[in-house]
């Protein structure tokens, strides 16, 4: 047997026609022998593929089952919980909500808007109440204030002018 390089580096086996026919023959000799071997591996084969199969209907039939009846109304719900969600519509009962809680706020603020004014009032009628009786009170108080210390300097000035005279 040689070896010849061609251009492109690939090596090229020459073989004798003699070696050719020496080889065909025993690969026909080899598979005379194998072939009954192989129809058994392929009977043996079909069997157990069979014995698979009676095995895994059922199994698959009750998985199938149990998909159908555990499984499939979760994902059902959650299809439906994500499709809710991304509808774009508008929900009336999302709406009502803000709304109330922005009313009731400004039903609120304005019953305190009128509690302040009519506390104001009431304070503001109280006050003048207050300094009118005040006033007279200050009235009369600066007025003895008054009389005492003119009855001092009335005192003072006798007792002064008596020590002069």
């Amino acid at each position: 047997m040689s070896l010849t390089m061609k251009k492109r580096r690939h090596a090229e086996a020459m073989v004798p026609q003699a070696w050719l026919g020496l080889m065909k023959g025993q690969a026909r000799k080899a598979g005379r022998r194998v072939s009954p071997m192989a129809e058994t591996a392929r009977d043996v084969a079909a069997h157990r593929l069979e014995d698979a199969r009676i095995w895994a209907a059922p199994k698959l039939d009750q998985a199938s089952h149990s998909v159908e009846e555990q499984f499939a109304p979760m994902v059902s719900a959650f299809l439906a919980e994500m499709s809710r969600r991304v509808d774009v519509s508008p929900v009336k009962s999302r709406r009502r909500w803000p709304m109330l809680a922005l009313l009731t706020g400004a039903v609120i603020g304005a019953v305190g808007a009128v509690m302040y004014r009519n506390n104001a009032q009431r304070w503001t009628d109280t006050m003048k109440d207050n300094m009118r009786e005040g006033v007279s009170d200050t009235a009369k108080w600066t007025g003895e204030k008054a009389r005492e210390t003119a009855d001092k300097v009335g005192k003072k000035s006798d007792d002064i002018s008596g020590k002069i005279s």
